[in-house]
């Protein structure tokens, strides 16, 4: 059996965006996401602002909690703009071999 399946994509750099909104909304300075995050610097959170990388699941939770928003408001999903096929094979301890 094989399925094809679209998937959406998380745009980057409009969840950047969106995280700099949302921090300047809710009042706080990167720093302030520094000590709230406990970060050495605040340079993970200038990465994200920037759309080159995004926060972990953990760290995407907590600024959901922070913002008092839902996940989806803090991440840009695109469109599905890829396809993924997935060919159904049954794996078995005797196969690896």
């Amino acid at each position: 059996m094989q399925w094809n399946i679209q998937y959406p994509t998380i745009n980057m750099v409009r969840t950047g965006r969106n995280i700099q909104q949302l921090r300047e909304q809710a009042g706080l300075s990167i720093r302030d996401l520094q000590e709230i995050f406990g970060f050495p610097t605040p340079r993970p959170i200038y990465k994200w602002q920037r759309g080159s990388t995004l926060p972990t699941v953990d760290n995407l939770v907590l600024l959901a909690i922070i913002f008092g928003v839902t996940i989806d408001r803090i991440l840009a999903v695109d469109d599905a703009t890829a396809e993924l096929t997935i060919h159904d094979q049954a794996v078995t301890a005797q196969s690896l071999r």
